[in-house]
């Protein structure tokens, strides 16, 4: 059974959806940020960087426990250990990897800038918000575009590039967004939100 640490974050809501994606059982201990519960020191054993999600493995590799954090390292070794949501085929697998980093890197991050100066900032900055908010519609335009041509951000499969990507468009409403501006995420988002998964993994923490 895998000890999922976590909240209901973006984040936090890619680990439960891979697990129930891939079938594994779990439990949960949530975390509430919004307390200051992520600087406990029994999560921080978990999670030096006393951040959510974080998983324990009792069951790790050579049979021993392990425990992770950082959601993209997560969704890696979940993938791997099940052997799904990540392709065999090398350039099918390098292309996932390819739009995991493009979601650490640029979704969350960004679209983490936006959420906190249009909605949550003590302050309201106009350069603030007008920099996050330009930089999350271009990075919607990107992905808009790659599913033109795709069903799927990583090609032709769902991939962990898709659990990844998903709880951030999920707040598409924080972000200002106007779907008749991207008809083909629309398209994906409504396609992966239909999934059994990430409808469960979604209401997690309940």
């Amino acid at each position: 059974m895998i000890e999922l640490y976590t909240w209901g974050t973006p984040n936090g809501r890619k680990i439960s959806i891979m697990l129930e994606e891939v079938g594994l059982p779990y439990n949960t201990h949530s975390v509430n940020i919004s307390k200051d519960e992520q600087f406990a020191p029994d999560f921080l054993k978990v999670s030096p960087n006393n951040k959510i999600p974080a998983i324990v493995d009792p069951e790790g590799p050579g049979g021993k426990p392990i425990s992770l954090f950082e959601s993209g390292a997560i969704l890696f070794y979940l993938a791997e250990k099940t052997g799904k949501l990540l392709p065999a085929d090398p350039a099918a697998r390098y292309e996932t990897m390819v739009w995991l980093m493009f979601q650490m890197a640029g979704v969350g991050p960004m679209f983490g800038q936006a959420h906190h100066f249009r909605r949550f900032a003590k302050e309201q900055v106009p350069y603030a918000i007008d920099r996050y908010t330009n930089e999350t519609h271009r990075i919607y335009g990107v992905m808009d575009k790659r599913l033109g041509e795709v069903p799927y951000l990583a090609g032709q499969e769902y991939t962990i590039a898709d659990v990844a990507t998903y709880p951030w468009v999920s707040r598409w409403e924080w972000h200002g967004i106007d779907w008749a501006n991207y008809p083909n995420l629309k398209r994906w988002f409504d396609d992966v939100g239909a999934r059994p998964a990430v409808q469960k993994g979604m209401a997690v923490p309940a």
